[in-house]
């Protein structure tokens, strides 16, 4: 009996050109934190975000494309990976919704994806094809409404889209809106199902959002304004009820500053934030009971614009996409604490804005 072996690869998409390279695929070597460039792929334009199947190999990507009337419009592509090799090939890519899109996810169960469009206030309900392929647009949802920030908000911005754990419901953070918007995902007619919706505070401009492992709390990072809202949340109604904000920035920095990704450690201990300004993260210590947030530390993110970042799946390593600086920096984490550490390590990457570390059986 053969022991399946694991390896763990980092996806990362990018700003780019269709001729240019946009997504990137690394072995990421646990012992020494090294990052080494397998393959690279040429064709989107734009492929910002990005979503890995493991059990299946399979990658999706968001990408921007033309329609036949001369519109930018959102695409889709999918892709299977061999781990082995540490290489991608495609599968199909189609057109999704009638805007472009920032932002890519798949269900619980890996039979639909939403891709989510800032500039077009909008959510579209994917089907993935028996084979991994992107099918065709099941739904879209359009949202409507503006709020107090006279650039930032108005009109709708979606900026994500996340499914609960259980698969039921979608959180849909519409940074436009200052709002979390919750849907039921109604699998048998492949519909999205708006549910419920919760206000943040004006001028919030929520972006992103992690769940706790607990399944009882969410935290939302919001861009506008530099903040972190926690939630407790039903998982049984899909609602969402705030119960504290706390800045992700030092009280002396008084700079420009915006949000971007947000994570939650494992273990549920510890929340982490990029600044985009300051130019770090932030890591919170997750309160057990109350799921209230305290703070640990601000670090460097040893680059500019940390578009997004992740912990790698043994939570070991940290790394932070800089799109400014076209770098991924990787940081030890420190689990007994929550601090991270540069490793003096980075890999040089074209304007990186999502990176994916995860494990891929052999």
């Amino acid at each position: 009996m053969t022991v399946e072996q694991q390896r763990l690869l980092v996806f990362a998409g990018s700003y780019a050109e269709a001729e240019e390279s946009g997504v990137y695929v690394y072995a990421f070597d646990e012992e020494s934190g090294t990052l080494t460039l397998t393959d690279e792929f040429a064709g989107l334009k734009n492929p910002t975000f990005l979503n890995v199947d493991a059990n299946r190999k399979l990658l999706y990507a968001i990408a921007e494309t033309v329609n036949d009337a001369g519109v930018k419009v959102g695409e889709a592509a999918a892709f299977s990976i061999d781990a082995a090799k540490g290489s991608i090939q495609l599968i199909n890519r189609e057109i999704t919704v009638n805007s472009t899109t920032c932002h890519i996810q798949r269900d619980a169960n890996s039979r639909f994806l939403t891709v989510t469009s800032y500039h077009g206030g909008m959510i579209g309900l994917l089907e993935i094809t028996e084979d991994g392929a992107i099918g065709q647009v099941l739904d879209v949802q359009q949202h409507e409404g503006s709020n107090q920030h006279p650039e930032r908000q108005d009109r709708p911005h979606p900026h994500s889209s996340f499914y609960s754990s259980d698969g039921r419901y979608l959180l849909v953070s519409d940074l436009g809106l200052d709002r979390i918007v919750t849907y039921a995902l109604d699998a048998a007619n492949g519909k999205l199902v708006r549910q419920s919706e919760v206000a943040l505070h004006p001028g919030a401009g929520p972006r992103h959002l992690t769940f706790h492992p607990d399944g009882k709390h969410v935290y939302v990072i919001n861009e506008v304004d530099s903040t972190i809202t926690s939630f407790s949340y039903d998982s049984k109604t899909g609602e969402l009820k705030a119960l504290e904000t706390v800045s992700t920035l030092p009280a002396s920095f008084a700079d420009e500053n915006s949000c971007a990704e947000i994570t939650i450690s494992a273990d549920g201990k510890y929340v982490y934030g990029s600044n985009r300004g300051h130019d770090s993260i932030v890591v919170f210590a997750v309160d057990g009971e109350t799921g209230l947030l305290s703070l640990v530390q601000h670090i460097s993110v040893e680059g500019g614009h940390p578009r997004h970042f992740a912990l790698t799946p043994s939570g070991r390593y940290l790394l932070a996409a800089n799109r400014d600086t076209n770098n991924i920096a990787v940081f030890t984490v420190d689990k007994d604490n929550g601090k991270l550490f540069f490793t003096g390590k980075s890999v040089t990457v074209p304007k990186p804005v999502c990176v994916v570390p995860i494990y891929l059986t052999v």
